[in-house]
């Protein structure tokens, strides 16, 4: 009852905040990792090189499913921007039906750039479909198919190390974030930035992807302090003997 309670009071924030963001553009703060990847997009786009989104090997079926929604978002923005240019996007998945959703967000990037003539489908990818084996799959495209940056948003545990090495070597840019600890642990420290948390859901914003995506931040925020200010009440109230 009280999931039904949260998920309802979220989705009327998220509306109503939605219409107010489009009539009043927010002023979103700075994240290190964002600020490199909106960069990096243009980037490539000059220098004529390609980006690797990697998009994990987390099932859209369980709880492992929305960091891989969030790099779908991702996806289908970079996608419309980087169309015609001379060496398109690439998306590598470590599940089936990832791999599939990959394919077709692509190619509805192609279509709202009005080039859908020039998507390859090969440009989606399934790597592997256990997590090394996605890893290892992916590997192969970071060093060899000129790539300037491996951007790496969903789920991703220590396997990530493999793709943050291979990126590395070849010293191309890496961005990461994932929904698991370990693998939260493996992108602090091997990637050029990482994303930590919540973050990872700010992709879309950031890269102005629509007024939904600015005020999905605002939902976070909001939820965050009412989890922060229920904590302290809960304390208070047994610190004077209330409860």
């Amino acid at each position: 009852m009280n999931e039904l309670i949260i998920i309802i009071i979220s989705a009327f924030l998220l509306f109503a905040i939605t219409l107010w963001k489009r009539r009043s553009p927010s002023v979103l703060r700075e994240i290190p990792a964002l600020i490199r990847l909106y960069r990096t997009l243009g980037l490539s786009i000059e220098d004529g090189t390609r980006l690797h989104i990697s998009l994990g090997s987390g099932s859209l079926l369980d709880a492992r499913g929305g960091p891989a929604f969030a790099g779908l978002a991702m996806l289908r923005h970079i996608a419309e921007r980087t169309s015609v240019s001379d060496e398109p996007t690439i998306a590598s998945a470590g599940d089936a039906t990832l791999g599939l959703l990959a394919q077709d967000t692509l190619q509805s990037g192609y279509q709202a750039a009005g080039v859908n003539e020039l998507y390859i489908p090969t440009n989606g990818r399934v790597t592997g479909l256990s997590p090394f084996g996605y890893a290892a799959g992916a590997m192969h495209i970071s060093q060899n198919e000129n790539v300037s940056a491996n951007i790496m948003i969903g789920h991703f545990g220590p396997e990530a190390g493999l793709l943050a090495e291979a990126s590395d070597r070849e010293n191309v840019t890496s961005i990461g974030a994932s929904d698991e600890l370990s693998g939260q642990a493996v992108l602090y420290a091997n990637t050029n930035d990482a994303l930590i948390g919540e973050e990872l859901f700010a992709t879309g914003a950031y890269l102005g992807a629509g007024a939904s995506h600015a005020a999905s931040l605002t939902v976070q925020d909001i939820l965050r302090w009412l989890v922060i200010l229920s904590l302290l009440g809960g304390a208070a109230a047994k610190f004077f003997g209330v409860i």
